[in-house]
């Protein structure tokens, strides 16, 4: 059975599936923006932090073409690796092709919106502040990777370590939204601070470990040791199979949280599907990790 039922003040839908967004930022009328094809045909990583909207808001396509990235160790122009046409003057940058050789896209980036058509490299949106990243396709690892601000929606799926902290850094995630509607790797959330993870399939283990604060949220299933050493912050395991905890997190009460709905109405507005039954379904609180305060929860079906 379908059915289709309109929130007009959330600007959402609910059909058959679940719900989703009924639109989106668009270009004003008459707006082009850079469109970008890739043409580079190598096995070598090729490196794009400059390629920013604010960076190329003025610049001519010639200016652009002459701009430098890295193609391994090696410095060479943008133009022999992409295709270029439009204009940036809208901060609006789309990617187009294969990319998943093509690594820091979004990297740092300040406003805009940058759409990637095709699967994107590793690094995607890292400390980013601001804007938007809009992937039609899969990503690798490090998305969103301590990321301050700004929102990175990725149609598909992520590699390890999405909205983590860098090797050695004391906190990944400080802010912003990343949603991911396929699967993510190990360590979704490692050393999280604060803003919002979503991951609407799986994802691989030690989700939240070491997490400060924040919230992530996961639809599908859950590896080992999810929320491992978390201090503070909410983890929701709201896949049919949710996994063990650690021995370290104490059970609390079954209940239907508020902010829940509020939650999923805000997914709702950015254009992430989940299933309609999340809306009244009753959770379980665990609360810990009891070795580092036990002052996060972790909240999965009852």
């Amino acid at each position: 059975m379908r059915f289709s039922t309109t929130f007009p003040e959330k600007n959402c839908t609910l059909t058959g599936r679940g719900f989703r967004h009924c639109g989106g930022p668009t270009l004003p009328p008459g707006a082009m923006p850079l469109e970008l094809e890739y043409i580079g045909r190598t096995s070598v990583p090729v490196e794009v932090p400059q390629l920013l909207p604010e960076r190329l808001q003025g610049c001519s396509l010639d200016q652009i073409r002459r701009l430098e990235l890295f193609h391994g160790k090696c410095r060479e122009p943008v133009g022999e690796f992409f295709r270029l046409r439009g204009s940036a003057d809208d901060l609006q940058l789309h990617f187009h092709g294969d990319l998943s050789g093509v690594h820091w896209i979004g990297h740092r980036m300040s406003t805009g919106r940058i759409e990637v058509h095709g699967p994107a490299g590793r690094h995607l949106g890292s400390e980013m502040t601001g804007g938007q990243i809009h992937v039609h396709g899969d990503t690798g690892g490090w998305v969103g990777a301590e990321m301050h601000g700004g929102l990175i929606h990725v149609r598909g799926s992520a590699g390890h370590l999405a909205g983590a902290a860098y090797r050695g850094s004391p906190r990944g995630m400080t802010g912003g939204t990343l949603l991911v509607e396929g699967s993510a790797g190990n360590e979704v959330g490692l050393s999280m601070r604060r803003g919002l993870i979503v991951v609407g399939g799986s994802v691989g283990d030690a989700v939240g470990v070491n997490m400060l604060a924040g919230n992530i949220f996961v639809l599908g299933s859950c590896g080992i040791r999810p929320g491992a050493g978390m201090r503070r912050g909410t983890i929701g395991l709201l896949g049919p199979q949710p996994p063990r905890l650690l021995p370290t997190f104490a059970r609390g009460r079954v209940f239907r949280p508020v902010f829940m709905r509020m939650m999923l109405l805000s997914w709702c507005r950015l254009g992430f599907p989940f299933a309609e039954e999340l809306f009244d379904a009753p959770l379980r609180i665990y609360h810990g990790d009891f070795v580092n305060e036990g002052r996060g929860e972790i909240l999965l079906p009852a």
